[in-house]
């Protein structure tokens, strides 16, 4: 094949249209003020694919996006909760100065303060977790609220919609939001019969071309929260898929869940009405007169429990990044052990940082991955990580049975995170997530004990593993993506 001989004039001006597009481009890129790396980036990647690129940055690319809160209601769960506020200013007295600096930290970044439950249950496993939100479901006698970021129409999804289906034919409210991207398989045949029924379904975030003036496809809610009549609260890594479900599937993914009752389910509560209201847009412009009419009621004020929960947001509405903030806090503030699971491990610079530095000052510091992840790319990414752990004393493990999808933080005997939220990029600064800091031993010692129990079905990585050039190669290729990813 001959090709075509371009003129000077030609080439001159493909030249000043490339540098035209180039000099946009990075304009563009650097006022959204984002990390200097992550810029760099995107404007080296974009920089190889004129056109493409900028289609690429218009649909992925970051923005700032705005989110109501709805200080009505917040300002109202804060005013049901003096019960709390006395227990807790009591437990404070007593808590570590790191703690209290740690919890002051949640309230400043997110806005929700900590509260109290009665009870904190882990749950291992999808089927436990699955069976305590039916209990709770069929318990329930004035509303039910979920959230997920997917939900699937296979078997386990059909009996929930089904229960679901059944409660609001008892006179049970029943609203259910999906991220339209997570849940892309939900279509109009199955979310019918929930209709029928009187349910209430919301897709955040649809995904249809022509529906804002530009796409927000890169940003999901990651969260999964179920609330029973304000009472009865779940969030953790768990969807609703066979995937989670080792009945129904051989190679279930292992996961945990947490299941808590008391004053601090007002906020995952909270959470869930301030994303239906975004998502939906019942009762636009009209919040402030209206919300006692669109929203069920918090429960009454309840008694104080005893243990200590602060339930902590994080999305692509805030610069703050709370989720990242508090992982971040929690491993500085570690004086014995800081011990994460997690299934995609891409961490940021300061996030990598405060893992070694709590290796060096002697915490026992111990990471636990898949050793396969549903993302070759970062899997890739994660391993390039390894060896600057294990060279400053840290432990990597890789979990062999399954996939590991599993989303902890479990600090000395007093602090314990669960929730939705991956240790990389992408949930600390893109997603709309959600986790629950339980301050004490109530959940941190259950959930060491699961960590050491899923140890066994772990290995070790060794420092001095034979690797093939092409795989280091690779590796490293991949990490030059991880403020992408």
């Amino acid at each position: 094949m001959i090709l075509p001989v371009l003129s000077p004039e030609w080439k001159t001006g493909l030249s000043l249209a490339w540098s035209g597009y180039i000099a946009v481009l990075s304009v563009w890129i650097v006022m959204q003020k984002r990390a200097p790396v992550s810029t760099m980036s995107w404007i080296l990647s974009l920089a190889l694919l004129p056109l493409a690129g900028f289609v690429i940055y218009y649909f992925l690319g970051p923005q700032r996006l705005k989110k109501q809160r709805l200080k009505r209601l917040r300002s109202r769960a804060n005013a049901q909760a003096p019960a709390d506020v006395a227990m807790l200013r009591e437990a404070g007295e007593r808590a570590p100065a790191a703690l209290r600096h740690l919890a002051a930290l949640g309230v400043a970044a997110c806005g929700l303060p900590v509260s109290s439950a009665t009870k904190a249950e882990l749950l291992s496993g999808g089927a436990r977790t699955f069976d305590a939100i039916f209990e709770a479901v069929r318990a329930a006698r004035d509303h039910v609220h979920l959230e997920y970021y997917i939900f699937e129409p296979d078997k386990i999804g059909t009996a929930l919609r089904d229960l679901l289906i059944e409660r609001a034919g008892q006179g049970v409210t029943v609203r259910l939001l999906l991220d339209a991207l997570g849940s892309k398989r939900i279509g109009r045949k199955f979310m019918a019969p929930m209709r029928a029924a009187g349910i209430h379904v919301g897709l955040f975030h649809d995904t249809r071309i022509g529906r804002r003036l530009r796409p927000v496809t890169n940003y999901r809610t990651h969260r999964k929260i179920v609330v029973c009549d304000g009472r009865v609260g779940f969030t953790g890594g768990v969807n609703v898929t066979d995937e989670e479900d080792a009945r129904t599937c051989a190679d279930a993914y292992h996961d945990v869940h947490l299941r808590i009752e008391g004053s601090a389910v007002r906020w995952l509560q909270t959470t869930f009405l301030e994303d239906w209201t975004y998502a939906t847009g019942e009762a636009p412009g009209q919040m402030n007169t209206s919300i006692e009419q669109l929203m069920p009621r918090l429960p009454a004020e309840e008694s104080a429990g005893d243990i200590p929960v602060q339930i902590v947001t994080s999305g692509p509405d805030s610069s703050l990044e709370a989720i990242h903030r508090m992982h971040v806090a929690a491993i500085h503030s570690a004086s014995e052990r800081a011990w994460l699971t997690t299934p995609y491990f891409v961490p940021g610079e300061p996030a990598l940082m405060a893992l070694t530095s709590a290796a060096l000052r002697g915490v026992d510091v111990r990471v636990l991955v898949p050793r396969r992840s549903d993302s070759l790319i970062v899997s890739a990414a994660a391993r390039s990580y390894y060896d600057e752990l294990i060279g400053v004393g840290a432990k990597v493990y890789e979990y062999k049975a399954r996939m590991l999808h599993s989303k902890t933080l479990v600090v000395d005997d007093n602090c314990a995170m669960i929730g939705t939220a991956n240790f990389d990029n992408r949930s600390f600064r893109l997603n709309f997530e959600v986790s629950a800091v339980i301050y004490g031993p109530a959940l941190a010692r259950p959930l060491a004990a699961q960590f050491e129990t899923d140890l066994h079905s772990a290995a070790p990585v060794r420092s001095h593993r034979p690797q093939r050039f092409v795989r280091q190669l690779g590796d490293a290729m991949a990490r030059l993506f991880s403020p992408l990813l």
